[in-house]
């Protein structure tokens, strides 16, 4: 197996060239199997390991979270960033306590995102988002670690399209330290292009589902690295609730015809 830091160095080489795909797994499993499949690097989902416990997103814990990132980290020989949500606190303070929580999972990069948890008042105040970026970049840097950072703006994902305000905070995540910068929910070209350059030379992840720009097209416009979220966890459940609902409703049960074979899994996972 490779050491922290052997894959902290490879997480950092995959951002200085070229795009890759940075999948999301929800379990031990999920993560075996895609590196597996060959995948380079892969990425928690907040919203994926909270459904695996019966939780709705932004509902587990800080302990779920640094537990479940170590089973993973642990599991395979890649690079795992995690999805540190807003990194489990408000104050800055304790956004870099948790922080340093997370390095020691052995995860290979982290994200921290700018979303209150209020609805009502989505984005934290700028200048208090800025700091909370810059809490995040100390507790990395204590040990030197080397995590990679990734700011993300969650203005798209709450309502609030507007791209000069998701620039604005990303140069200046940018600024305040972090590596790679993330604005989930941009989907034109224009919007990807004008990210791009605006945080240049830094790398951008993309957020890609089923109507996104393909692999090649998102690096054509300069995307570092896609992730998809929660959308291998949604896939999952899925094929779960379409078999579970023909038993329970029908009494049949023909969609597990449609099932991964075992024996492969098997195969796999030996």
């Amino acid at each position: 197996m490779l050491t922290p830091a052997d894959k902290r160095a490879a997480f950092r080489k995959l951002h200085e060239s070229g795009c890759f795909i940075i999948p999301n797994p929800f379990d031990v499993g999920s993560a075996v199997a895609l590196q597996h499949l060959g995948f380079k690097a892969l990425a928690s989902t907040s919203a994926g390991f909270a459904w695996a416990m019966a939780k709705a997103d932004n509902r587990v814990t800080v302990d779920d979270v640094c537990t479940h990132l170590a089973e993973i980290s642990a599991a395979v020989d890649i690079p795992v960033n995690a999805d540190f949500e807003d990194g489990f606190a408000h104050e800055p303070e304790k956004v870099g306590v948790n922080v340093a929580r997370a390095v020691k999972t052995g995860v290979s990069g982290l994200s921290i995102e700018d979303f209150t948890g209020d609805n009502a008042k989505p984005l934290f105040d700028r200048e208090l988002a800025i700091d909370r970026m810059r809490a995040a970049r100390k507790a990395i840097d204590a040990d030197n670690s080397g995590v990679l950072l990734t700011g993300r703006c969650e203005a798209f994902l709450r309502g609030q399209k507007d791209l000069k305000l998701v620039i604005d905070r990303l140069t200046a995540y940018a600024e305040a330290g972090a590596d790679c910068l993330y604005a989930p929910g941009i989907s034109t070209p224009e919007e990807i292009s004008a990210v791009v350059k605006a945080v240049a030379p830094k790398p951008v992840n993309l957020l890609v589902g089923a109507a996104g720009p393909s692999l090649k097209v998102a690096g054509d416009l300069g995307v570092r690295r896609i992730s998809v979220g929660a959308s291998l966890a949604r896939m999952a459940w899925a094929g779960f609730m379409k078999a579970s609902k023909e038993m329970a409703e029908q009494g049949t049960f023909s969609e597990f015809a449609n099932g991964y074979p075992g024996g492969e899994l098997n195969k796999m996972f030996s």
